[in-house]
């Protein structure tokens, strides 16, 4: 009796491992996740005992920044990192990472295919992440008679050849670049080969997971990260999926132009699909910087991503096998997503890089072995929930530096809701940032000019504003953000914004005196001038500044209490105008105190300015 109550103790209290697995632009075209034209046997069987997060969006559509963002459990405009060149360590060189964190904490972690982004770490995919090194692409191996992939991609003799053609030309001409020269005269964008599934990266890369499974020690704990390439462009994968699906039988996106009332710059135009260059297929974009693709070339790269996500199910469904076959199923924690999802034509776009739902919206799915039951949550997650999700689910301690929350009570069937918004971004120009909320049946999108979301936000710095409606507006066919009866809606969107971006701000009080006069008394709380003037000037105030309810409320009463205490101090006390002053700055300085500790210095000082305007019109 003692020895089964040790052992079940022990079972209890190990700690489990952690199945973290990674899919390139992968967005939720799988069944469990509602597409029933998507074939996913694998990821749909591990649903079936899994928490399904059919509301989750990644923190900024593009792979470097969003993986940064996922791995940080940082928002990017705490990373630093929006774009496909800065690296991690460059611009945080100290910043805890996931796999870190449980290397920390007696895990062994261990990563092969694409976890990282290679642009945005070191060329070991950031050293400190792992206990052993990173095991990158050019460690595979591949099934006799097939060689790594030309490019990276292809396996199609045909496309091999006219590769390897072009790389004896550049040869000849000296070029040092052979790849690049290569892929600017031909890339097709998707490659239908009759090889086996080895033969491409990604069966590669299971096959090296399933290897490491094989090899893990079994006195540790491990953190084993597998990830993979497709369904990225170029959408390859082996004949057989291809042959999974009838071409005839494949929709085109329903709505392929801009949306009524639209933001420009809320579209990416035809670049990412136009670096896939291939005969007869070419790349037309018309006066609106919308991409034109024949229907035919439209139906055969939708085709060519399904293709490429049913292979990828398959390579899941060999590194599952293994986990199982090993008895480690019963203590791993599965936790599989896409870093964002992709365009496949809606919007006319072919690519992720917007703030559109087809480009933020991402599969997240968590499978923690004490569940054996589907749980859908459907309120909005983030990426960046994901850490402190395993954290306590492995019993770690939760960094206090990371922006998400944990979903354990979602997992564990305590909870059904998580949060009220998602939040997302994407830079445009190099100086606008738009910044999505998305919530249960909105997303407002709001861009902002020269601004990130830490800095104080005013009214005057908004480049422009969305508002789309998926309830009566799935596709995002109208920009309702300027429709009169959408008024109370905008409003409200624009205060939560206000109150997302003040959370960023690291408010360090700075006081404008260092002491206190204690013989000032109390306003009277119901000085009537004071309080039609304190409402009027801190309604113009959040009028010009983007402020949420609390905010509002609380420079409100600051105001009243600096009027109050002027006009009850002075008013009919015969006081000479030296004395006059002396009471004003006093109370200056008091309610000065107030406001600081609740706003910064910059936003003290925009209150300040537009109080003062305020005042003279008034006195006008």
């Amino acid at each position: 009796m003692l020895l089964l109550t040790l052992l079940v103790y022990s079972q209890e209290n190990k700690k489990p491992n952690i199945l973290f697995i990674s899919v390139d632009d992968l967005k939720p075209t799988i069944g469990s996740f509602g597409d029933d034209f998507a074939v996913t046997p694998n990821i749909d069987k591990l649903s079936e005992t899994s928490t399904v997060f059919l509301n989750n969006h990644t923190q900024l559509a593009i792979c470097a920044a969003s993986r940064v963002s996922f791995l940080t459990g940082l928002r990017p405009d705490k990373t630093k990192v929006w774009d496909l060149k800065t690296k991690m360590r460059d611009v945080n060189p100290d910043v805890l990472t996931l796999p870190e964190h449980f290397k920390n904490n007696g895990y062994q972690t261990i990563g092969v295919g694409k976890i990282y982004d290679p642009r945005a770490v070191d060329g070991g995919r950031d050293r400190r992440s792992w206990s052993v090194p990173f095991v990158t692409q050019n460690q595979l191996t591949f099934p006799d008679g097939y060689s790594f992939p030309s490019g990276g991609f292809y396996q199609g003799k045909e496309n091999r050849a006219v590769r390897a053609k072009l790389r004896q030309e550049a040869i000849d001409k000296g070029v040092n670049n052979l790849n690049k020269y290569e892929s600017e005269r031909f890339k097709p964008p998707y490659e239908n080969a009759d090889v086996p599934d080895g033969a491409y990266m990604d069966g590669a890369i299971a096959n090296r997971a399933v290897e490491l499974l094989d090899q893990m020690d079994n006195t540790k704990p491990f953190f084993l990260a597998v990830g993979f390439l497709r369904p990225h462009l170029p959408f390859n994968a082996p004949t057989k999926y291809w042959n999974l699906y009838k071409e005839e039988e494949i929709q085109l996106a329903e709505f392929q132009t801009k949306s009524k009332n639209p933001v420009d710059i809320a579209y990416k135009g035809g670049w990412e699909i136009n670096t896939y260059k291939a005969p007869g297929i070419e790349y037309i974009e018309n006066d609106e910087g919308l991409l034109i693709l024949p229907d035919d070339i439209q139906r055969k790269l939708i085709h060519g991503y399904y293709a490429a996500t049913s292979y990828i199910d398959a390579q899941i469904g060999l590194v599952l096998k293994k986990l199982k076959e090993k008895g480690l199923d019963k203590n791993t924690i599965i936790v599989l997503w896409g870093d964002h999802g992709f365009h496949l034509g809606d919007h006319s776009q072919w690519t992720k890089h917007t703030n559109f739902e087809q480009s933020t919206r991402s599969p997240l799915l968590i499978k923690d072995p004490r569940i054996n039951k589907t749980i859908n949550v459907d309120s909005p997650t983030e990426f960046i929930d994901v850490f402190p999700t395993l954290c306590e689910l492995a019993k770690l301690e939760i960094p206090e530096e990371l922006d998400g929350i944990s979903l354990k009570p979602q997992i564990l069937g305590e909870q059904t809701t998580s949060k009220i918004f998602a939040v997302s971004q994407y830079p445009r120009h190099g100086n606008i940032m738009g910044y999505s909320f998305r919530t249960k049946r909105h997303r407002y999108t709001v861009w902002v000019n020269n601004k990130k979301s830490f800095e104080p936000i005013y009214i005057e710095d908004i480049y422009a504003e969305e508002l789309y409606d998926y309830t009566n507006d799935p596709l995002e066919t109208e920009n309702i953000i300027d429709n009169s009866e959408q008024l109370r809606i905008k409003t409200a969107f624009q205060t939560l914004a206000a109150r997302f971006f003040n959370s960023q701000i690291v408010n360090e009080p700075e006081p404008i005196v260092n002491e206190l006069k204690t013989n000032i008394p109390k306003p009277s709380p119901n000085n009537k001038w004071a309080n039609q003037r304190s409402k009027t000037i801190s309604q113009y105030i959040s009028s010009e500044m983007m402020m949420n309810k609390n905010q509002l409320k609380f420079l409100q009463q600051a105001l009243y209490d600096k009027y109050a205490r002027n006009n009850e101090m002075t008013a009919g006390k015969n006081l000479s105008k030296d004395q006059t002053e002396t009471v004003y700055k006093e109370n200056f300085s008091i309610a000065s105190q107030e406001l600081l500790s609740r706003f910064t210095k910059k936003q003290f000082e925009r209150i300040s300015e537009l109080e003062s305007q305020k005042m003279k019109q008034l006195r006008n």
